[in-house]
């Protein structure tokens, strides 16, 4: 269980933009606490002696091959002159004293291995300050990171704050409200106005099928595409007209010495059919169908009064009661009731209609809002130029 809600949190946005927050918070005064470090000393006095440390550094790893023991006196000459420019720094520059103590270090007549290594040694008060260098672009770095986390949480934030706005607007909702007293009707009426298209496609004339699609397109609640006028046009001034649309289709696939045998005009049935095969494949009952979750209680009693008398053409007298039926509800007190859960559980997730069942929505809510002013508290106290 502990695991589970771990996992809720980390997917959360409310619980992600505080925790990004809280690392651009943490991450702000790191940054802080290292170029408090750095002023401290001044930042020129921390890069100057950086400077110094990688130089003697790098002049020690270049000679000591050569100007150890007796090997070429010109390389030890060398070595000598440039590793003393290399620390000869401002007593007042951080770790001064190490700088000298390396230069003592290796100022011998003759050189070992042991006083290049002691050299290095004496240098590592002076590598601190390289090391701080580093932090504070690691900081830098690090700093910017979070910000720009914290600004994306913070868009994510934003838009659950609009959804839990909804949540919480839903919350008058009645979950425990018994849907298949209106979710059984409609979805059977709904399987068999479809059932019953398919089969008025098949079985009926395309004259008819026009008929009954100009019959639908004529009422407001019934969005149905019309016929292309030209395919229109064929079904009526042709005899194919008289076959069913799902007979043309299967027309508009014979050759022409096959198609011959069925129709006058085999090259006006192409034009016309297999122009807008499309078309004719895709009508099926679904503009005869309920909305789901359905309309207001006036306005799905006045589309199913549109219904009726079109159903009646195609579908038998169950689909008509059944369609009644529905109709009947919507006419009821208890609809709006039905309705407004079909509305709230068809739009929200388990998990928010998790909240209005435990009765949370409110509180997530204000949690959510909370955490947002935090966010714009952090971003705008963490702002650098």
């Amino acid at each position: 269980m502990a695991e589970a809600v771990a996992e809720g949190e980390a997917n959360d946005p409310v619980h992600e933009a505080g925790e990004a927050a809280a690392r651009l918070r943490e991450r702000y005064d790191e940054l802080r606490r290292i170029e408090s470090r750095i002023d401290g000393y001044g930042r020129d006095r921390v890069e100057a002696a950086a400077d110094a440390y990688r130089r003697a550094n790098r002049i020690l790893d270049r000679y000591e091959e050569d100007a150890v023991g007796s090997g070429d006196f010109e390389s030890y000459v060398r070595f000598r002159g440039e590793f003393g420019d290399a620390v000869d720094v401002d007593d007042d520059l951080p770790a001064a004293e190490a700088f000298e103590a390396a230069d003592e270090a290796v100022d011998k007549r003759r050189l070992s291995d042991e006083d290049f290594a002691a050299a290095r040694e004496a240098l590592e008060p002076a590598g601190e300050f390289v090391d701080l260098l580093e932090a504070y672009d690691d900081a830098v770095d690090d700093y910017r990171a979070g910000r720009k986390a914290a600004k994306e949480a913070q868009k994510r934030l934003e838009s659950r704050l609009d959804e839990l706005r909804e949540v919480a607007d839903m919350a008058d909702a009645d979950l425990d409200a018994d849907l298949d007293r209106l979710h059984g009707p409609i979805d059977s009426y709904d399987e068999a106005v479809m059932e019953a298209f398919r089969e008025f496609f098949k079985s009926a004339s395309a004259r008819e099928v026009f008929d009954f699609l100009d019959r639908a397109d004529g009422t407001p609640f019934v969005d149905v595409d019309v016929p292309p006028t030209d395919l229109a046009e064929y079904v009526e001034t042709h005899a194919a007209g008289e076959e069913p649309p799902a007979t043309l289709l299967e027309y508009a696939d014979y050759t022409n010495s096959k198609l011959d045998h069925y129709v006058d005009d085999p090259g006006a049935l192409r034009t016309a059919v297999a122009v807008h095969r499309t078309y004719l494949e895709r009508l099926d009952g679904e503009p005869l169908t309920l909305d789901w979750p359905p309309k207001p209680g006036d306005e799905l009693a006045y589309e199913i009064d549109e219904l009726v008398p079109l159903v009646g053409r195609i579908a038998d007298d169950d689909a008509v009661a059944t369609l009644r039926s529905v109709r009947e509800l919507a006419r009821t007190d208890e609809y709006e009731r039905l309705r407004r859960a079909a509305e709230v559980r068809h739009a929200l997730d388990e998990e928010d209609l998790a909240l209005i069942e435990r009765g949370e929505a409110a509180e997530r809510l204000a949690e959510a809002e909370r955490t947002r002013s935090v966010v714009g508290d952090v971003l705008n106290e963490t702002e650098r130029e």
